[in-house]
């Protein structure tokens, strides 16, 4: 019964863990959205302000603001891809209580 008891307590985990994704999944996508908005609109300022085209795309990166938003991204999907990286690591964990779970019944004839 304790490997029956694990592998709920995993399935539980992992409903969870799919359920956090999607929230993350969100904030990377916002994330996202807030730092190419940013720096759309801090291009089109220096470019308004006259400065070289090709100076703006090696310029606006050390903008505080746009630095900040591009970690906020960074952030976001390191978390998204960390929490997709603990689903695949419940559900080998799940296959292997199955099997076990599959040898331990499987014996009993």
């Amino acid at each position: 019964m304790d490997l029956i008891n694990e592998l709920l307590s995993k399935t539980e985990l992992l409903d969870t863990s799919l359920k956090k994704l999607r929230e993350t999944g969100s904030n990377l996508a916002q994330a996202e959205r807030n730092y190419k908005v940013a720096v759309n609109q801090k291009a089109l300022e220096l470019r308004d302000s006259g400065m070289a085209i090709g100076m703006i795309n090696t310029t606006i990166y050390g903008y505080r603001e746009i630095a900040e938003l591009r970690f906020k991204r960074d952030v976001a999907e390191v978390v998204y891809k960390a929490n997709l990286e603990a689903i695949q690591t419940l559900k080998l964990q799940i296959r292997i209580l199955q099997s076990s779970i599959e040898r331990e019944w499987g014996n009993t004839k």
